[in-house]
């Protein structure tokens, strides 16, 4: 039997960047896409505001959000409070809005829920690549590129949900 001998692993490689290991925003926080979920025209997403900075940041009620294209162009939405209009049985858009501390490292997330319908077919319908979101009022919005586009058909209308805390 033969033993061939291994070199010494390289411990002063440094590890691979992660997410995490980003800069962070101006204003102290980070925005990050959660996971989605889609059945026969109905859509609900959830999105993470990560306090990446040194101090505490306090959340009340609902974020601001406005949608833009693929071409960073503004979509015309209206963004209502909660899931009325659209659907029911979704509790955490409709729960009552709170006020939430986030210690740095911790985070919050707020839900939008909208239809993928067409109700005219003269009218082109829209599909979101780009959310921006201010925090609170007169933060630095932050701008995210989504992996999962909010395709509203042309009914121009998306439910949003209060800042909750994150609970893992």
């Amino acid at each position: 039997m033969s033993v061939t001998a291994r070199p010494a692993p390289d411990r002063s490689a440094p590890p691979a960047p992660s997410a995490t290991a980003q800069a962070c925003p101006e204003g102290g926080v980070r925005l990050v896409e959660g996971e989605g979920n889609a059945a026969m025209g109905l859509r609900v997403a959830d999105f993470q505001l990560v306090n990446c900075g040194t101090q505490p940041y306090v959340l009340e009620g609902y974020p601001r959000l406005s949608l833009r294209d693929d071409r960073d162009g503004p979509l015309e939405v209206s963004v209502e409070h909660g899931s009325a209009g659209i659907t029911t049985g979704t509790p955490n858009l409709d729960a009552a809005p709170q006020r939430v501390a986030l210690a740095p490292g911790q985070a919050a997330v707020f839900g939008i829920v909208w239809r993928n319908l067409v109700t005219d077919g003269t009218v082109v319908a829209t599909t979101a690549q780009v959310l921006e979101v201010e925090p609170r009022p007169g933060a630095p919005r932050l701008s995210l590129r989504l992996a999962s586009p909010v395709d509203l058909g042309n009914t121009g209308k998306l439910g949003l949900g209060p800042w909750q805390p994150l609970t893992r």
